[in-house]
């Protein structure tokens, strides 16, 4: 395959790469396994990431709850008493997961922090519940409750800043578009129509300003590149009150992994069309999750994701779903956990996944305001085993990600170069420096392989 990196066209700067700490860090509490997640998250030696997802919760009644999983309940700072229809606030709860938000901000490398919400807390929602209302693809929140679940979500705000925590934005609303509730619940989930989602995020919008608060929304975080999502993000340009405080236009790319196309027409339709708008991926995991653990296939479909997502949808940040999920046993007796690392409820056993080195591979060598070049290359579903992607970094350096799926290949590379590092991870060895030295044009890429090149002028 020839590649021009010369000629590559600039596109978007590129903000960083995170994470979401929902719902593991409330239940890994002890502080030396706190340290070395958080180490190979944000550590410096680690993945390096620079952005922080976390989950204010709902909170759980437990006279009235259908989420069995017990890291899928959440803990809220908003005690509410039934009988007296008070609220009143311990900012004491949810201690262990703010503990591990405040390590993952310790490391220095966290620069944006965003606070997000599933549901509205439980007591504003109809059914009592965070987890959806008992009709699928029903808002269980009532119109009487949207200013309250605004001054529920913003008090929790305004403390974290007043702690000291780098709040940069809010993301109130969360995958509107799913079905959520019904007769099967298993999280936490609110589903909104398009001008729900612009009416709640409109008193958001409102009592940021109100309030003063130094935040910006990101929103709204809607479940898929294409289908209904134009129509959500229509209602909400529509709303000026919201757009004057709204930076990011935040969407998941679930279930497209080996449609490029899809990622092509999201871009034309929406990305392109809005050239005012920064749009960043914040939630992608392999959905359904067919790899396990221990399969390096699944750190080869997180490279290639990542990469199509940066540079055919021009994400400016992307970010993982989870960074820790539970073990998850198939009859095969394997681990399909989704994230990054898995752990066991307790957090006594755990364990890195292969897919973590899929990521390494983009935020360990290229940092928050690199800039994406677009090299001409257009794979398609019935030919993507091969893809490569191409980023100019800060310091002036190149770095070219190669994902090679299929059978051995090679990189032509045009360019005009003194220097040349190429790091390589395939199923026996992870983030192996296999070349230092002189610039070759002529690269070896194996099958099975993710390659990250590092070229000096």
């Amino acid at each position: 395959m020839k590649i021009n990196l010369i000629n590559g066209k600039a596109l978007q700067t590129t903000k960083g790469w995170g994470t979401s700490a929902c719902w593991w860090s409330q239940a890994c509490a002890d502080s030396d396994t706190q340290d070395k997640i958080i180490d190979l998250l944000y550590g410096k030696d680690g993945l390096g990431l620079n952005i922080y997802r976390y989950n204010v919760g709902g909170g759980t009644d437990p006279e009235n709850c259908r989420v069995t999983d017990p890291w899928r309940r959440t803990e809220s700072m908003m005690l509410f008493d039934k009988q007296k229809e008070e609220a009143s606030w311990d900012f004491t709860r949810d201690k262990t997961a703010v503990e591990v938000m405040k390590k993952a901000v310790a490391t220095g490398n966290v620069d944006t922090l965003i606070l997000f919400a599933n549901s509205p807390h439980y007591s504003q929602t109809s059914t009592g519940q965070a987890s959806g209302g008992l009709l699928m693809h029903t808002c269980n929140i009532p119109k009487s409750k949207y200013k309250a679940f605004a001054n529920y979500f913003l008090t929790v705000t305004e403390h974290f800043i007043r702690e000291g925590l780098p709040v940069t934005y809010i993301s109130p609303i969360n995958e509107p578009q799913w079905k959520w509730g019904g007769d099967y619940v298993w999280q936490e989930g609110c589903h909104y129509e398009p001008e729900e989602v612009a009416e709640v995020l409109h008193i958001f919008a409102t009592e940021i300003k109100r309030r003063n608060i130094p935040v910006r929304l990101c929103i709204p975080e809607s479940g898929e590149l294409l289908q209904t999502t134009p129509k959500y993000l229509w209602a909400i340009l529509a709303d000026d009150e919201i757009m004057e405080v709204t930076d990011i236009i935040a969407y998941h790319s679930y279930h497209v992994d080996n449609s490029p196309e899809s990622r092509y027409e999201f871009c034309d339709r929406i990305v392109q069309a809005n050239p005012q708008c920064r749009f960043d991926m914040t939630e992608w995991c392999e959905l359904p999750c067919k790899h396990h653990t221990r399969d390096f296939k699944g750190a080869l479909i997180t490279a290639r994701i990542i990469g199509q997502d940066m540079i055919y949808c021009r994400a400016v940040s992307w970010t993982s779903w989870v960074a820790v999920n539970g073990i998850a046993k198939h009859d095969d007796g394997m681990d399909y956990a989704d994230s990054l690392i898995s752990a066991s409820p307790d957090f006594s056993q755990w364990s890195i996944a292969e897919r973590y080195y899929g990521f390494a591979h983009f935020s360990k060598y290229i940092p928050s305001g690199s800039v994406a070049l677009d090299v001409g290359l257009r794979p398609t579903a019935d030919n993507n085993d091969f893809n490569a992607f191409a980023f100019r970094v800060p310091d002036g350096k190149t770095v070219l990600v190669a994902v090679n799926e299929g059978d051995d290949n090679s990189l032509e590379i045009a360019g005009d170069y003194s220097h040349m590092q190429i790091i390589r991870s395939d199923k026996d060895e992870k983030l192996a420096t296999i070349y230092d030295g002189d610039y070759n044009s002529c690269i070896a890429v194996p099958r099975n392989t993710i390659m990250t090149i590092i070229f000096n002028d």
